[in-house]
């Protein structure tokens, strides 16, 4: 049979080495979303200077004001519309991101809980007579905390879901003005 140091001090351990491999797998996650974001910036700055270059040669080989001015009106939508795809593709990152970094963080902490209510169930059986309230004021304790995380884990992702909407909306909307603009001055 156990003491409870030793059970204490393994649960201690295993937490220590849980804690360790939630940091681990969040700065895992964390690491492969800013790789997407490098990937993504650099993939946009290749691309808006291979077109600045194609545009630049357009422009010098306009003959007269007239066509050198319609030319470059006429790259203006394809332009907006390029920095909406980026908008969007970057919002795709960060949402995707977000995603797995709660996901990774949700299955552990559910993990710790499960691990923890084990421990104290077994504590319980071995615990002294009279110690009855102890462990169902620590079970309660325990219980009103992960109704807080929970409360804070729904909070926090209805909040990411309002920024990911609202940067949606903003986003289709300065399409739909360029879209506009763009027909106003074609004509």
């Amino acid at each position: 049979m156990t003491t409870y140091t030793e059970q204490f001090s393994a649960a201690a351990k295993a937490n220590v080495e849980a804690q360790i491999a939630l940091f681990s797998q969040l700065a895992s996650k964390t690491f492969e979303g800013v790789e997407k974001l490098v990937d993504l910036n650099l993939k946009a700055a290749k691309s808006s200077l291979e077109e600045g270059q194609a545009t630049a040669q357009k422009l010098f080989a306009a003959k007269d004001p007239q066509e050198f001015f319609s030319l470059s009106s006429a790259q203006a939508q394809p332009a907006v519309e390029k920095s909406v795809a980026y908008g969007r593709h970057l919002s795709s990152i960060f949402s995707s991101t977000q995603a797995e970094l709660t996901k990774t963080a949700e299955a552990q902490i559910a993990e710790v809980n499960r691990k923890v209510i084990s421990l104290i169930d077994e504590a319980a059986k071995n615990a002294p007579a009279g110690s009855e309230q102890a462990i169902s004021l620590l079970k309660s304790t325990i219980g009103n905390l992960n109704a807080g995380y929970e409360q804070f884990t729904k909070s926090a992702k209805q909040a990411a879901e309002v920024v990911e909407a609202n940067v949606a909306n903003a986003v289709d909307q300065l399409s739909q003005a360029t879209t506009k603009a763009t027909k106003a001055t074609r004509k």
